[in-house]
């Protein structure tokens, strides 16, 4: 059980963390959104992303960048994500979309979607680093948004936890890679893997660690 310095410490942190939204708020920005990706670097599955719009009244203890909290604990803020936000929306696109139009393409494609998604319309939308226009309300990208900004923490907790769960899954149909393990990610497992098994449907064709190209013009 935290203790009563603990508790303030983490309040005193969560203050910090939703700081630019509560000014954003004041100054006629809400609802305010965060939205976030996961698996833009991966070799394999999906890239997903997420877009929260948290109620600001209901803060929740632990919210945090994705990468910087343990599997356990991502999970059950998920839930209480869920639960508590205003509203949320998830996006995904196939490794087969990401070949044909490019991650960075890819990537702002699931993130309009999953804006699109939102069963209420926000004034104002915070994104981890991707300018992203056209989504029909303001945009304010942030670098390492994640780190600075409550909403975007919050995509980024939906974002990993439906991506990790989608390649668990995958790891069902194709057990030779251990997508459950590294999910999809350059770890030295998978690429033994490749080097062994070559790619499956759910490899990105397009990633030169995934399928080595000749450089400087040599055949």
């Amino acid at each position: 059980m935290a203790t009563i310095q603990q508790l303030g410490a983490e309040l005193y942190r969560l203050g910090l963390l939703g700081d630019l939204e509560e000014r954003l708020r004041l100054a006629g920005f809400a609802p305010l959104a965060g939205v976030d990706e996961a698996g833009r670097g991966c070799l394999a599955g999906p890239v997903v992303a997420a877009a929260v719009i948290p109620d600001p009244q209901r803060p929740l203890p632990g919210v945090d960048d994705s990468k910087a909290l343990a599997p356990e604990v991502r999970a059950r803020l998920a839930a209480r994500i869920r639960a508590t936000a205003v509203a949320w929306s998830v996006a995904a696109a196939s490794p087969a979309t990401i070949d044909r139009i490019n991650i960075l393409a890819a990537t702002r494609k699931v993130m309009r979607e999953a804006v699109a998604a939102l069963r209420t319309r926000p004034a104002l939308v915070l994104v981890d680093a991707v300018p992203l226009p056209g989504l029909g309300a303001p945009c304010l990208p942030l670098v390492r948004g994640d780190c600075i900004s409550y909403a975007v923490a919050c995509a980024s907790i939906l974002a990993k936890e439906e991506r990790d769960r989608q390649m668990v899954e995958m790891d069902g149909s194709y057990p030779h890679y251990g997508f459950a393990r590294h999910k999809g990610y350059a770890a030295e497992e998978h690429r033994r893997a490749l080097a062994r098994y070559g790619p499956c449907p759910q490899h990105r064709l397009t990633f030169g660690s995934v399928v080595p190209r000749l450089e400087d013009g040599r055949r």
